[in-house]
């Protein structure tokens, strides 16, 4: 993936603890960005590249348009087999884990970086929260020619995005994880920089989700609990992303980002 690819949009990476987290968290805006000439990829922390999760992974990035799956190949914390003789993404060291980040950022070249908050997403699955806490790190890692030498040459992203849920922007949603006895863990609705209106792209987003059929087959797991919904109520959930801006490099040129129209007030990217 390279910035100079030719689109009024910035490029993005994600990087997510799970095969689903894409589709689910950032879907919509990476999807809108890929249809636009922007390059788009997701670096997934957890299960192994030849395992069936894997498999649905990458279907899900083709309907996403976002390349082929980028897999750093820890255990889930939940699933110790999900990668055979790996440790758990959650007890791997976490230079280890940096460092495997820093070398997709150098390799992608992405100006805009997009991970979960620091809560972990609404659940806090400790597989968010170290994926989060590493991307963190190895957002400004990545541009320090110094820091993990090995890793590819230095690349600075501009600005580094978490994806995340207002108090406000629950709605059903948040009903739907209690009654299956999940968490709820949304933030307050001023740490939100970016509400971006994804409806155009919804339909895209949720086959992307669909395509990850073990969490569909599954009564408690988001994606599971969408497919089961009428469309019109999918929709209500999905049709949003929502965002919180951590950190932006000193002095970069590129000043592409997520802005708000000011006919409509909706956040997009840029």
């Amino acid at each position: 993936m390279s910035p100079s690819r030719s689109s009024s949009l910035p490029s993005l990476l994600g990087v997510f603890g799970h095969p689903d987290d894409e589709s689910l968290l950032a879907g919509g805006v990476l999807a809108q960005h890929a249809a636009a000439g922007a390059a788009t990829a997701v670096v997934t922390a957890t299960w192994a590249p030849d395992s069936h999760r894997a498999d649905e992974l990458a279907d899900a990035l083709a309907i996403l348009g976002t390349g082929k799956p980028r897999m750093l190949g820890f255990a889930d914390a939940r699933v110790p087999d999900s990668a055979p003789g790996r440790p758990r993404l959650c007890d791997a060291p976490l230079d280890e884990v940096v460092e495997g980040i820093v070398e997709h950022i150098r390799a992608a070249r992405p100006h805009v970086v997009i991970t979960h908050d620091a809560y972990g997403q609404l659940t806090g699955h400790p597989d968010h929260v170290r994926t989060h806490q590493a991307t963190v790190i190895a957002f400004h890692a990545a541009g320090l020619e110094h820091r993990y030498p090995r890793a590819g040459a230095p690349w600075q992203p501009a600005a580094l995005y978490a994806a995340t849920h207002p108090h406000a922007g629950m709605g059903e949603l948040g009903a739907l994880l209690t009654t299956v006895g999940k968490k709820v863990l949304s933030v307050p609705d001023e740490h939100v920089t970016a509400v971006v209106d994804v409806t155009a792209w919804s339909e895209r987003k949720m086959a992307a989700i669909l395509a990850h059929r073990t969490e569909v087959a599954r009564q408690r797991s988001l994606p599971g609990i969408l497919s089961r919904l009428s469309a019109p109520a999918r929709e209500s959930i999905i049709a949003t992303e929502f965002y919180t801006r951590l950190d932006a490099a000193p002095g970069l040129g590129v000043q592409r980002q997520l802005t708000v129209s000011s006919s409509t007030g909706v956040v997009r990217l840029p």
